[in-house]
């Protein structure tokens, strides 16, 4: 089977991270994936917001646990997170922003690196302190949150594939 074609059939989002940075290099890879993602007529609206600083990240998911109404740590303990935001004022921002975080995880799966892409960052960065952030950042007022994407060597096995439902492809007059 193709390599590609592999990657994206057992890519599994990964939830138990050791606390070992991931290294550069790989970073450098996934990050370049994400940068290469298709988007709408080429506009290129995403940016991604890269953290790997414990307190900051900290910081964050308590605001993401807080708007989830939970307590946990909703990035799992993963040492580096991908903050992946996109310009509103381009009409394929949503679709550019997700397509990013697409790409990310399957370059991190390609790699051997666990990712997960956590919701909640659009509430997360309308919240006063989510605000501060992005001032502090130096990112306009017209980005707004699409996703995070969690990265980190995987603790543990990834579980295994639900089965995929039959009515999953379509084919219309064919």
């Amino acid at each position: 089977m193709n390599e590609t074609i592999k990657n994206l059939i057992e890519r599994r989002s990964c939830r138990k991270f050791k606390p070992e940075q991931i290294k550069e290099e790989e970073l450098q890879l996934i990050l370049k994936a994400g940068e290469y993602a298709a988007n709408g007529r080429g506009k290129q609206s995403p940016i991604m917001l890269v953290v790997q600083n414990k307190e900051i990240i900290g910081k964050l998911s308590k605001i993401n646990a807080e708007i989830m109404g939970v307590n946990n740590d909703p990035f799992f303990g993963a040492p580096t997170i991908v903050i992946v935001l996109a310009d509103k004022n381009v009409r394929t921002y949503i679709e550019d922003g997700s397509l990013v975080i697409g790409n990310l995880m399957n370059a991190a799966h390609s790699l051997g690196i666990g990712s997960c892409w956590i919701h909640r960052a659009k509430e997360e960065f309308e919240t006063e302190i989510g605000k501060e952030f992005l001032k502090q950042w130096g990112i306009p007022d017209n980005y707004v949150g699409i996703g995070h994407c969690i990265l980190g060597y995987p603790e543990g096995n990834l579980p295994e594939a639900k089965p995929r439902k039959e009515d999953y492809i379509r084919f219309i007059e064919r």
